[in-house]
């Protein structure tokens, strides 16, 4: 069921009650707290509504060169291999030689 209907503005976004009559669903009734019931037609797209207006160009997808998340990931990455680098690991040298 592929149906639209205007329910209004200040409930989008809003979980509403919808009652109707599966026999005839061109009128629906909705329901929502606070509110008397009020009911909603089906919406005729005419002739007249046209296509959709393609973006433009500047708002479309555009091929990207670089990636700043990736850029400060990679940063962060190589500091912490740079603080790393000069730790000394204990577990080979006692594998090693049991003199130490």
């Amino acid at each position: 069921m592929d149906r639209k209907y205007e329910v209004g503005l200040k409930f989008i976004g809003c979980t509403v009650d919808v009652i109707y009559d599966p026999a005839d669903t061109t009128e629906l009734t909705i329901e929502y707290d606070g509110h008397a019931p009020w009911p909603v037609r089906e919406m005729v797209i005419g002739e007249r509504a046209g296509k959709r207006p393609s973006l433009p160009e500047h708002l479309g997808k555009a091929p990207t060169d670089v990636s700043r998340l990736l850029t400060a990931a990679e940063e962060k990455s190589r500091q912490r291999h740079e603080r790393e680098a000069p730790a000394v690991s204990y577990r080979k040298v006692n594998q090693e030689d049991s003199h130490v």
